[in-house]
This record gives C-alpha cells, structure tokens and sequence, in this order.
C-alpha cells in the first residue's frame, strides 16, 4: 500500500494560495519521519475571471521547478454566472470536481485541507469519511469574530449602524466599529456561516503564533467563542512564510534595483511604503502621500501602483506609466536624494529583511503584517479592505508594534491625509514619540518571539507536532477514498 498524502485545497488569490502551500510543506517535513504522509497533493483552482491575479499558476511554477515533489492536480474552468458575488459560492460548485479528484487518486488521503472560503467542501470530505481540517490564513482575532458571530448575528448589526460603537470580540479590547471588517451585512453572514461550520473540521489551521495572541487564543480555547458549544482544536503554527526568498515570477530583471539603493543607505532610516497585490491609489491620495513623506523629512522606498485599466478587474492594478500622472509637479526631483517611488512589483520580503528599513507604513494583509513581525520592522497601518482594519486595530491596542494611522472621517475611501502620514512617519521613525519607541521596541521582541516559536521546542513547533499526531490517530492506515 502506498504511504497517503495531505489533499490541500487553497483558495486562488496570492495570500492565501501561498501561506497555504507554505504551511503544507512545513507539515510534510513534520510528517515524515512519524508517516502520516509522504506527499502534498495540491488541488488547483482556477480564478473566478480570467482578469484575476494568478497567484496559483505563478507558485505552481516555482514549486515545480524546485523539485521539491508536490503533486499539483488543476481542476478545469467551469461555467458560472455572472451573479456570483462571494468566493464561496465559486469554490461551492466544485465539490463535484473535487469528490472525483480525490476519489480518483492512486495514494489513500490522510487528511483533507480546506481554505477558509472553501469550508462548503466540507462536505465532500464529510462524504469520503476523511479527516478534514481547514486553513485559516488570516489572524486569530477574525477567527474569534467569525466563531462567536453565529450567536451575535443580530446584535452584531445593530451596533454597526451605531456611530461611536464598539463590538465585543473575545479576547480583545472593544473594537471600535470602524475597526471591524467590511461594515456589509452579507459579509458578516458569511462569517457566521463558517464560523459555524469550522466546528464540523476536526481542526483549524491557524497562521498565528500563541505569543502573538495570547488573548484571543486563550479565549477560543475555553470556549468565549462558542458558548454552549464545543471549543474548536485550534493549531497556531505560525508565523508561516519563506524566510528565504526565491526569485518571484512576476519580478521583472529590475526588481532588485530598489535592492542595490538600499543598501547605500543607513541602517533603519528608510520608511517602505506597500499595499499589497491589489493596492493602488489614485492621483489625490498620491499626491497626500507625496507631500507628507515629502514633508517628513525621511528616506522612503514607495511602492505605488496606478488604477486598474478602465473595465479591468478592481484587483488589479497597473504599473504607472507616468508618475508624473499621480504626483505633485517637481517632486520626484525634489526627493530624488531622499527616495525611491517603485511603480512595479517590489520583492517586499527582501526590502523588510534589509538593514536599511525602518519602519513599514502597509494595507495589513496578515501575510505582510507577518513578514514586517519575522524582521522586527515597526508598522503604520493603512487599512484597505477585508479584515484589514481590525488587524490594524489589534497591532496597535493588542500587540503594540505599530503607531496608528487615522483615516479620514466622512469619507468611504480610506484617506489619508498629508499631515497625518507625516505624523504617522515621524513618530515610527524614531521622533520624541513615546509610541513610536514602545513600537519599536516591541517590533524588536516580536522579532525574537516569532523566530523561537517555530524553532524546535518553540510553540508553533508544538502545535504542527500535535497537528501531525492527530492525523496519525485519525487516519486508518490500509483504507481508501
């Protein structure tokens, strides 16, 4: 009998494809020498719209090329209509393709791993009898806030027509509402949805660390979040990503330009500015950036992206062809001494790693948070979208390693204005605030925090050896699909 294999099931966009496919590595090394699998067999789905961001296809490519033995299976494009608003409901009409899939291989499936927007497949493995886990890529906090929402759905709505509110999010201080997720109802209907059917997995998959927080992960585990019901086994094994980065698909030969600046400048005096795959930014909101990073004083290496072409998708944005189109007349040449305006993808895992960066003025992707946490760096949080303001929330009042970063009231866009990210810099850069100290400083100890808790002994370390042990006794040995 051939030795089974991990089934993953990640979702398509580029931080959850990726953090997935980091961690099932990360669990195969683990499992081999106790045999709960000896492969990782990766089911591919296709974008919803050809116009989507390929992330799957680009990490197919570099994990091929690699050798490092991952089965990757692509599923074929299905036919969808166009009132498909949730990826959920996408990632739903594949539990055909997938059941078949799975069915049709030649090892026995020791465990099934599913995204969090794929938890409808649930189901599929309910159907094979296999032990089905879900992969939570984002923090522990919005896994608490899904959790507990099945039992506030109601509540949770009045209080985000409530100007001045705050949510109850266990383990947290009151969240203020403009710190919650996306303030649409249907999205929060979702978030019940899997935060009751996470229950159903035997367990979830968490990229957090226990010292990272303590809180909310104290508060799942005995049972705030569900109260009435179990308490879910929860696996925090982060930080998952790739402390060495490789040579990037979309990194055009001059990516390592913005490299070789950096490294003739001083140690901690350049403020990176990113937002992400999908982050772009109009000429009014450039041009609040340009001028107070212009005012700042600072070094600044500044990934700006343009708007997605007229009738493209609103994730993807385009290179800038002009900067001239979106900044201030003369402030290139101004700064030119001082900074970098980079107005294509950047190798973000190379430019925080670098000596030269001091602090990270980012969109709160997790996956970035967690990179910025890996190398110490200190963050200003500009949320975009998604869950993204309530990781800004929890850096700044739960983990202490970021200087806040105020929006404009009044308005549904997220702005920023020039005065306040020259604040924001000044403080995160090593001014006479006494919350951009205690942010470094707590940057400095994350940094030592996240390298212990996935070391030997460490525990994320724990965490995946449980994981492991308990596909073990789940999986029978003999049997398959």
């Amino acid at each position: 009998m051939p030795s089974p294999t991990i089934v993953l099931l990640p979702m398509w966009a580029p931080g959850h494809f990726s953090s997935m496919l980091e961690a099932g590595k990360r669990l195969l090394f683990c499992s081999t020498g106790g045999t709960a699998a000896s492969s990782l067999t990766v089911l591919v789905t296709p974008p919803p719209m050809a116009a989507s961001s390929d992330a799957a296809g680009l990490h197919v490519h570099g994990e091929m090329a690699s050798g490092d033995g991952i089965v990757f299976h692509h599923l074929p494009a299905i036919e969808h209509g166009t009132d498909l608003v949730h990826p959920s409901e996408y990632i739903r009409l594949y539990a055909p393709h997938v059941k078949e899939t799975i069915v049709g291989l030649a090892t026995p499936v020791a465990a099934v791993v599913v995204d969090f927007f794929g938890t409808p497949l649930l189901d599929v493995a309910h159907d094979l009898a296999v032990p089905a886990y879900v992969y939570f890529a984002s923090t522990g906090a919005t896994l608490a806030l899904m959790l507990r929402l099945p039992a506030m759905q109601e509540e949770l709505a009045s209080r985000l027509r409530e100007e001045g509110g705050a949510v109850d999010v266990p383990g947290m201080p009151p969240v203020p509402v403009a710190s919650m997720p996306s303030p649409e109802i249907n999205d929060y209907a979702w978030f019940a949805y899997y935060g009751r059917r996470f229950l159903e997995a035997r367990g979830i998959v968490v990229n957090t660390a226990a010292e990272l927080e303590p809180g909310v992960l104290a508060s799942i585990a005995d049972g705030r979040c569900t109260p009435g019901g179990r308490a879910p086994m929860v696996y925090p094994i982060g930080p998952v990503l790739s402390p060495k980065p490789r040579a990037d698909a979309r990194s055009p030969p001059s990516a390592q330009e913005c490299i070789r600046w950096l490294d003739a400048q001083p140690p901690a005096s350049v403020v990176f500015l990113c937002f992400g795959s999908m982050g772009w930014m109009h000429a009014e909101q450039a041009r609040e950036v340009a001028a107070g990073l212009e005012r700042s004083e600072h070094r600044f290496l500044w990934v700006l992206r343009g708007p997605p072409p007229a009738g493209g998708s609103s994730q993807n944005p385009t290179d800038v062809a002009n900067l001239g189109d979106l900044l201030p007349h003369g402030f290139l040449e101004r700064t030119k001494a001082k900074g970098v305006v980079w107005r294509s993808w950047a190798p973000q895992l190379e430019i925080l790693a670098h000596a030269a960066v001091g602090g990270f003025v980012t969109h709160c992707g997790w996956n970035s948070v967690l990179e910025s946490l890996w190398h110490g760096v200190p963050m200003a949080p500009w949320p975009m979208y998604a869950e993204q303001p309530l990781n800004a929330f929890e850096l700044v009042a739960c983990m202490g390693v970021a200087v806040e970063l105020r929006v404009c009231t009044g308005r549904d866009d997220n702005f920023v204005e020039a005065a306040e990210l020259e604040r924001a810099i000044r403080s995160l850069m090593g001014g006479s605030s006494e919350e951009g100290r205690k942010a470094r400083e707590k940057a400095r100890k994350m940094k030592a925090a996240c390298r212990k808790a996935v070391e030997k002994g460490g525990s994320a370390y724990a965490a995946m050896q449980a994981l492991v042990q308990d596909m073990l006794e789940s999986h029978v040995p003999g049997t398959r699909v």
